[in-house]
């Protein structure tokens, strides 16, 4: 089982490159950056976790973030925790991911997801009860641009002809039933379990991100069963838990579970105390 990380990066934190130089050298195998692009003020829409943590209006652009973390590594995974991909239009994020993907060697995981802050997608003119049918529209879009071959994509909310578009992401393309190969690189829906959200995964991505381990052993064998009716191969289907705090014997269950990966909460802080909180993730990394 892999073992990642993943903090709120900010303009206070520490900085992409000293940690993905720490990752890298500490042996985890990749590092996780979330998004937003600003928090509307008074913040309307109440944050998932209870009080709004303040690195959410600080948090660095995860794509330029990640292109400093890439320069620096050779090794480590790079992907978001989540990307906003409703709030972003499709055909520049299309190659936004596919640059940092070439330029990386192939070491992007794209998680993605709908996102939770109502006037942070409203001021991206996010049609907020669309939002997921906007995101799974914005994906097919992107895979069309990632295609060997120039390719139409007509949908409900973009549209592009086809089209000559470099680099490409260097992910072989998966085979699904039906609907052809899936282009670009590792993508992964966050979101809670439900079967609308194991249906999109199951159609257009490679697994599922969600937050922590909670319910985990009743939820994989809905998706497995959601994913093997799609047609999708077993083994193609990846599952990784973000903003994990480690302990042995939760890694353990997890790995029990067939999680692939565990992406370890660190602090949104500056050197010292990243540097203290990987001392103490590390054990789990070289147990």
């Amino acid at each position: 089982m892999r073992i990642s990380a993943t903090l709120y990066l900010t303009d206070t934190t520490i900085g992409p490159a000293p940690l993905a130089r720490e990752l890298e050298g500490r042996g985890f195998d990749g590092l996780y950056v979330p998004e937003h692009t600003h928090i509307p003020v008074p913040a309307e829409t109440p944050y998932p976790g209870g009080e709004l943590p303040p690195e959410c209006a600080r948090m660095l652009s995860p794509f330029v973030a990640l292109a400093q973390a890439a320069a620096v590594t050779e090794r480590i995974t790079l992907g978001t925790n989540i990307a906003l991909v409703a709030q972003h239009d499709p055909i520049d994020l299309a190659k936004q991911v596919a640059t940092l993907d070439h330029l990386s060697g192939g070491r992007v995981t794209l998680g993605i997801g709908y996102g939770w802050n109502r006037e942070e997608a409203e001021d991206h003119g996010v049609p907020w009860p669309r939002r997921r049918d906007l995101v799974r529209d914005r994906m097919a879009l992107m895979r069309a641009l990632w295609s060997d071959q120039p390719t139409l994509y007509e949908g409900e909310f973009g549209s592009v002809r086809p089209s000559e578009a470099y680099p490409k992401p260097l992910r072989a393309p998966r085979k699904r039933l039906a609907k052809g190969p899936l282009y670009g690189p590792r993508t992964l829906i966050g979101g809670a379990a439900g079967p609308g959200l194991f249906a999109h995964i199951a159609e257009y991505a490679d697994g599922w991100m969600p937050i922590g381990g909670s319910g985990l052993r009743a939820a994989l064998p809905v998706l497995r069963t959601a994913w093997a009716d799609a047609g999708r191969e077993p083994d193609d289907l990846y599952v990784a838990l973000t903003g994990v705090v480690p302990d042995a014997g939760k890694l353990a269950h997890y790995a029990e579970l067939g999680v692939d990966e565990v992406i370890v909460q660190l602090p949104p802080a500056g050197d010292a105390e990243v540097r203290a909180a990987l001392d103490a993730a590390q054990r789990h990394v070289n147990p």
